[in-house]
């Protein structure tokens, strides 16, 4: 048998073989013409308007059910999350984590039930579910424009899902990068990562598995508070206050913070009250909360205690990033996914003047 071939069937090979890399070279040139392409997408303030407001709504009004993972620096962990909503958009949530000591959490509307199961505990509080993942925004939605340019980037499959991407990046240094993967239909946040300089990835939370429009099941969420009204209840009140009347204040020192709330809360890790103490022992602090829209700060006062020893300084986790000084006999804490040098300015700018006493 003849191995070399004839002419022609050389011939014909040889341009097969051109052809095919011909085709490997056009798409190569292809991908690096796409990748080359100016990033000049920034988005009109009225789409950009509409894509938050979409992804917002969607956290609060579809039904979905799956697995979030969440990274904070070198620490990970994972949950699972049920979600449903009603024709009058009352929400009912289930969060179960799935690893570490058993935890879960429900909530029905804006009353959150924390159960702890080796303690038989369910603390009971009331809070905004407005800028947890999924959902997305603390204050109007238009205040977060003012602050941070949207630019549209190339779509990409998150947990399975076409999601349409978006990175908002912020006209100071006062607060960090965010990039946000949004489902194409519904606008479901699918991924949400905070973004420090050099574009690393400080923190992340995004579904690696999710399904959208399930049936309700929100009898079961229902059920599940029913079924812990059996074990020890804990409630945590936050009292609204004036810091001012207590000789407080601040100046928020950088453009686009607004204080969201002031409080009198408990603070300090909650167990299960003693026999014959409906409360058990409460450390109760002032909290001041302040929002760009998009992320945020706080500010804790408490007094010098010998039941709490603290010290000064500064730690940093993540985004998250904390300062602790001392004022006359309180300690200053501020806590926030910003910035140092922001969490520094507002621990700064904390100012105390004793009360004067009415005699």
């Amino acid at each position: 048998m003849h191995k070399g071939g004839s002419p022609a069937h050389v011939a014909g090979a040889q341009r097969i073989r051109a052809l095919r890399r011909s085709f490997f070279l056009a798409l190569c040139l292809s991908a690096a013409a796409a990748t080359a392409q100016p990033l000049d997408n920034t988005l009109t303030r009225r789409d950009a308007t509409a894509w938050l407001n979409k992804i917002h709504k969607a956290a609060q009004r579809e039904n979905y059910v799956g697995t979030l993972i969440y990274q904070r620096g070198s620490v990970m962990h994972a949950s699972r999350i049920q979600h449903y909503s009603d024709l009058v958009h009352n929400e009912y949530e289930r969060l179960e984590t799935l690893d570490g000591k058993p935890r879960e959490v429900l909530r029905q509307n804006d009353v959150v039930h924390s159960l702890i199961p080796e303690a038989k505990l369910v603390v009971v509080e009331k809070q905004d579910a407005k800028d947890r993942f999924p959902a997305l925004l603390a204050t109007n939605k238009n205040d977060v424009l003012d602050l941070y340019d949207m630019r549209k980037m190339p779509a990409e499959r998150v947990a399975g899902m076409e999601c349409e991407v978006f990175a908002l990046e912020p006209h100071d240094a006062a607060r960090y990068a965010v990039r946000l993967w949004a489902e194409k239909n519904s606008g479901l946040l699918m991924r949400a990562q905070t973004i420090g300089d050099g574009g690393k990835v400080l923190e992340q939370v995004s579904f690696s598995q999710v399904q959208i429009g399930v049936p309700s099941e929100k009898q079961r969420i229902l059920a599940a508070i029913k079924n812990s009204s059996s074990w020890n209840h804990y409630e945590v009140t936050y009292q609204p206050t004036s810091i001012a009347d207590e000789g407080w204040s601040i100046a928020v020192p950088l453009k686009g913070f607004q204080k969201i709330r002031e409080v009198r809360r408990p603070l300090g890790e909650l167990r299960a009250p003693p026999p014959g103490n409906a409360r058990g022992q409460v450390f109760e602090v002032l909290q001041i909360v302040y929002s760009d829209g998009l992320t945020g700060l706080s500010v804790f006062i408490e007094p010098v205690s010998e039941q709490r020893a603290r010290r000064e300084g500064v730690a940093a986790l993540g985004a998250t990033q904390v300062v602790v000084r001392r004022v006359a006999d309180f300690w200053i804490t501020v806590v926030g996914e910003v910035p140092a040098s922001t969490v520094r300015q507002f621990a700064t700018a904390v100012e105390y003047r004793p009360p004067k006493t009415v005699h």
